[in-house]
Formats: structure tokens, C-alpha cells, sequence
């Protein structure tokens, strides 16, 4: 358990099983939290890794199945990169923002802008590829209903991936899908404490949630999920789809 000042409280849920294909997620969150020792409360958090839940929808991919056409072929050779899972990055991908030092920055179909359209071997069988789920907004709120029937307590979900950011280096984890939780905080028209009234203030609250809780949920670990408790929120269901920045207003792409 992670305590953080503000009494927000982070549970890492250290031993699911490896998630395959069809499996129950929820059914399998609900034994590890009861193992863990922890019971959930209204208002609690369920944070998950896209990885469980691309693994549980069946969004893995066998690499031998998969036949690379001619642009494909050519971005492989100038990044020198496997052209199968370039034809994937192709496949989930709207358009490509920028490419070089062997990666490619795409605009996903579910609307990121993300290194290799978030497609990785890591975490998952030789030879495969997990992509990202087709809708994690949807995924979330399928997987917050069958936790809120199973527990019977009100919660919300937010399922996260790893990003890295076009201005500075190392990765950090954000929402990619949400339910039950309102994603921004919206502090506009509020006043700090010096009396000044804030314009432009929205936290990213579920990406905030998302970054804690990777504290507790390392990509070495295992540990694919976690609790989150203490933290203030208004429930909603919008998504977060609803938080991605619209091409015209986005001067990095």
C-alpha cells in the first residue's frame, strides 16, 4: 500500500494471475483485491493496465500471421524495425505525425498521439504484439458495471498506458480509457489563496491517478491493477475521449 499526504491511498493488487484471452477481468480484479486483504468502498478507484484488459478483449496479435504490404515494407527498412509490426502500427493508425530514430508517431483510430500506435511485445508471449483495446472507454465501462454488480458498491475505472511526451524524456502513465469518474477537475473561475481568479486550471485528474498509481504497478512487477482511495472526484461518465485535444488546437501535431 502506498499512503500519500491528502490521505489518498494506493493498493497495488501484486497477485492476479496472467490474464489470456476471454478471461473474466473483473472476476479476476475481485479475487486478487480479496487476497490482497483489501475490500473496496464506494468511491474507490480500480486502476488497470491496458495490457490486462488488451490481453482479456483478445487484442493480441501472432506476428506469424501477419503479411506486410509495400509501405510497410519501406518504413521498416528507413527504421529498422520488424516491417510485420509496422504494417500493425499501419493498421491502427489514422495517419502518421512523425517518424525517425526508429519509431513512429501516429495518430491512433481511438484518437492518441503515440509512439507505434501503442503496439509492444512487452508483457505478452513471444512473438505476439498487444494492441491497444479498439474503444478503453467502452472497456472501462463494461468493466466498472460488472465490478459495481459483483460488489455492489458505486466505483469508477480508469484503465492506463505508458506515453511518452514530445518535450522532454522518460515515460509516464496516463488514462487511455475511463468510466465513473469526471476525467478533468475544472478549477476555472475559482481563486487561489492570494485572491487571483484561475482561467485556464483543469487538471487532468485521471491521468494524475494514472501516474500515481504506476508507483505501485511497475512494468517489472506484474502487478497490473490497483486500488486508489481518498481521492475527491465527480462521478461522470464522458470518458477520455472527451480530454483529447482537438487537431486544430494542437500545436505539436
Amino acid at each position: 500500500m502506498l499512503k500519500m499526504e491528502g490521505s489518498v491511498q494506493i493498493f497495488p493488487l501484486r497477485d492476479m494471475p496472467r490474464v489470456k484471452p476471454g478471461d473474466k477481468l473483473p472476476n479476476l480484479i475481485l479475487e486478487s483485491v480479496s487476497r490482497s486483504g483489501v475490500s473496496l468502498q464506494d468511491s474507490d478507484i480500480v486502476v488497470v493496465t491496458q495490457k490486462v484488459v488488451s490481453k482479456a478483449e483478445g487484442r493480441l496479435v501472432d506476428l506469424d500471421t501477419v503479411r506486410p504490404g509495400p509501405k510497410a515494407l519501406r518504413l521498416a527498412t528507413k527504421l529498422g524495425k520488424d516491417p510485420r509490426t509496422v504494417q500493425m502500427i499501419l493498421r491502427e493508425s489514422k495517419r502518421i505525425v512523425r517518424q525517425g530514430h526508429g519509431v513512429l508517431i501516429v495518430e491512433t483510430r481511438q484518437g492518441f498521439v503515440c509512439a507505434n500506435a501503442g503496439i509492444d511485445q512487452s508483457n505478452v508471449e513471444e512473438g505476439y504484439l498487444s494492441l491497444l483495446p479498439v474503444d478503453a472507454d467502452i472497456s472501462a465501462r463494461k468493466l466498472r458495471k460488472a465490478l459495481e454488480k459483483l460488489t455492489g458498491r458505486k466505483l469508477a475505472v480508469v484503465i492506463t498506458d505508458t506515453f511518452g511526451r514530445p518535450w522532454r524524456d522518460g515515460h509516464v502513465d496516463v488514462a487511455i480509457g475511463a468510466s465513473g469518474i469526471t476525467p478533468l477537475e475544472d478549477l476555472v473561475g475559482t481563486t487561489d489563496p492570494y485572491g487571483h481568479k484561475l482561467r485556464v486550471t483543469q487538471p487532468a485528474l485521471v491521468d494524475e491517478i494514472a501516474g500515481a498509481s504506476e508507483l505501485v504497478m511497475r512494468k517489472h512487477s506484474l502487478t497490473p491493477a490497483s486500488v486508489v482511495r481518498g481521492v475527491a472526484y465527480r462521478r461522470g461518465y464522458r470518458g477520455v475521449r472527451s480530454i483529447v485535444r482537438e487537431r486544430r488546437a494542437d500545436l505539436f501535431r
